[in-house]
């Protein structure tokens, strides 16, 4: 059984774990399944919008299950981890609503205490290993 096909129950286990988050931040190299997880999640949280990684843009908003607004970032791009303030990001993240973020050890930092740390290993057999950290807690 490939990783793709338990991608969905993946998913679902990981929305379950990550209630009462609202910042959730996805740890892997190039070619883990960030961006696919997040599209994963953003579809079982009833978003109908095309999902892509927001590599140029920063930032993408979509609209959720009775119009919530998940934000998507992808941060790859930054040089600097101050270059999040001229996009408002701590606006984003204290805004209530669920964040999603694509390299987030460029912006470590700024990230909210609370946030949900997960991290994706890309095994020999090419599946992938998730962890969580809570609030930087193993």
């Amino acid at each position: 059984m490939s990783s793709l096909s338990l991608l969905g129950d993946a998913a679902k286990w990981l929305l379950a774990k990550a209630k009462g988050f609202h910042c959730l931040a996805f740890y892997g190299d190039m070619g883990a399944g960030k961006t696919t997880l997040i599209q994963e999640l953003c579809r079982q949280s009833g978003v109908k919008q095309k999902v892509t990684s927001p590599t140029f843009a920063i930032v993408n908003e979509y609209n959720s299950f009775g119009d919530e607004i998940i934000y998507h970032f992808d941060f790859y791009r930054l040089e600097t981890p101050e270059e999040v303030l001229d996009i408002g990001f701590e606006e984003y993240v204290s805004s209530g609503n669920r964040s999603f973020i694509e390299w987030p050890e460029k912006i470590e930092p700024y990230l909210p205490s609370d946030t949900l740390r997960i991290f994706i290993t890309v095994q020999s057999d090419n599946s992938r290993l998730i962890r969580l950290e809570k609030s930087g807690m193993a």
